[in-house]
């Protein structure tokens, strides 16, 4: 009898322990975990999706939502988006990292979810699944055994594969507004249940903004070192206090996306403002935070083409060559390729003219509408065509003198419209020279 009094106490005892360490739980999760909404109603921002007119928030309430692809920064709710939408429909949720899982886990889940009406299979930095991998997913989203939701920082149209694409929807999530990040700190402030009983005060809200860059995530870790770092319960935000507990971290390179879109920017622009010295030194930061070398290299691909175009056509071979170098080779030796491509391109004459080209006849596409594509460019390939006049008047380049017959290539409506306006370096002033010697006086060069 004393033996079973005995047992029952201790484990009363440690019962009692038990729920007080589950009880602090989500007192200790960090300040981001614990305000996590669980509804579209206490979502802040993407307003375009989930906002009373969103295309989102339209399709929750139809019950039903397509397989779709999560664009966008850190922080700005793509895994919150994916609960949500799983609680508002009252499904089965599976959740993989691509980062640590595989095929053979996303079959085990394919094998789980047939014992469930419309689950939702949520990816999250599904960029990081392999070809194979993402091709393990297409027959499943295809057949509607699963729902995906994947969720990616980088662009889908480099990072996944357009077949998956094709079944899914695209949504870009927006990087916070100043508004929606102070409506977030607000939140925090009245509502967390460890910030509610101190006295906080934003006198000051700049450096707070700026450090966190719209990353929500990255606003609240940053006001929880804030606050939980003081021992005074009467806590006034400001600038200077903000930098205090930033500046460390703000040094750092988090590949993970705390100063990643930072370290980018700043890698670009040394290359873009020819300065091969700074270029490599950011580039420096992201091997040694082991930045994903792809991520790198297409950077650069994009770089050769929108700053160095017809400058220096070379610097787009040699930035291609580079892409698929690195897919090779990996870390380390990839950082020597990175490199070399990085100062080749630093060093490299600029010239925008090509951006500049395909900006200009995009906006006079949006302004114009889809003009008609005159006669004489018709491809005459039917009896019809021909009778109707397609083809008729054109004149084939390589049977006049110099491979060139001063025609119009242009609707009507636009014709001798300037886009390409070559750049004052040595390679693009040939190209304007035989430009004006071909058309004279039409487009101004």
């Amino acid at each position: 009898m004393f033996r079973a009094y005995k047992v029952r106490l201790i484990f009363k005892f440690y019962d009692k322990k038990l729920v007080k360490e589950l009880s602090m739980i989500g007192q200790t999760s960090p300040l981001a975990e614990r305000l996590r909404p669980n509804s579209l109603d206490d979502f802040i921002g993407q307003q375009h999706l989930v906002g009373k007119e969103g295309i989102l928030r339209k399709m929750i309430k139809s019950g039903r939502v397509p397989s779709m692809i999560l664009w966008g920064p850190p922080g700005v709710g793509k895994t919150t988006l994916a609960n949500i939408i799983a609680n508002q429909l009252k499904v089965k949720f599976f959740v993989l990292n691509a980062v640590s899982s595989g095929v053979k886990e996303v079959r085990a889940i394919f094998e789980q979810a047939r014992l469930y009406t419309n689950p939702i299979l949520f990816i999250d930095e599904i960029h990081r699944f392999s070809k194979s991998q993402q091709d393990s997913l297409l027959q499943a989203v295809e057949k509607g055994r699963v729902t995906l939701i994947g969720a990616t920082t980088e662009n889908p149209s480099f990072e996944v594969n357009s077949a998956l694409i094709s079944r899914c929807q695209v949504y870009l999530l927006k990087a916070f507004s100043e508004t929606e990040l102070r409506e977030m700190v607000d939140k925090a402030i009245q509502q967390d249940s460890l910030f509610k009983d101190k006295k906080i005060q934003l006198k000051e809200t700049e450096s707070l903004f700026r450090f966190s860059g719209g990353d929500g995530r990255r606003i609240l870790n940053l006001l929880q070192l804030i606050v939980e770092g003081s021992n005074q319960q009467n806590i006034i935000i400001t600038n200077e206090l903000v930098q205090s507990v930033a500046t460390h971290k703000a040094a750092l390179y988090d590949k993970n996306g705390d100063h990643h879109y930072d370290v980018i920017s700043a890698f670009i622009k040394s290359m873009r403002g020819s300065d091969p010295n700074a270029a490599v030194y950011w580039l420096a930061r992201m091997v040694e935070a082991g930045e994903d070398a792809k991520f790198i290299a297409r950077r650069m691909l994009i770089l050769a083409s929108e700053d160095i175009g017809n400058a220096n056509p070379t610097a787009l071979v040699l930035a291609t060559n580079c892409f698929q170098a690195v897919n090779v080779i990996g870390y380390p030796e990839a950082e020597i390729i990175l490199s070399q491509t990085a100062t080749y391109l630093a060093s490299s004459p600029k010239s925008n003219a090509s951006y500049e080209a395909i900006k200009q006849a995009k906006s006079i596409v949006k302004q114009k509408g889809d003009l008609a594509v005159p006669l004489h460019l018709r491809g005459a390939y039917t009896k019809l065509n021909k009778e109707l006049g397609y083809g008729k008047g054109y004149q084939y380049s390589h049977n006049y003198e110099g491979n060139f017959s001063k025609q119009e290539y242009l609707p009507n409506e636009i014709k001798g419209l300037t886009l390409y306006k070559p750049g004052r370096n040595a390679r693009e002033e040939e190209m304007r020279k035989r430009l004006k010697s071909l058309w004279q006086e039409k487009y101004g060069y």
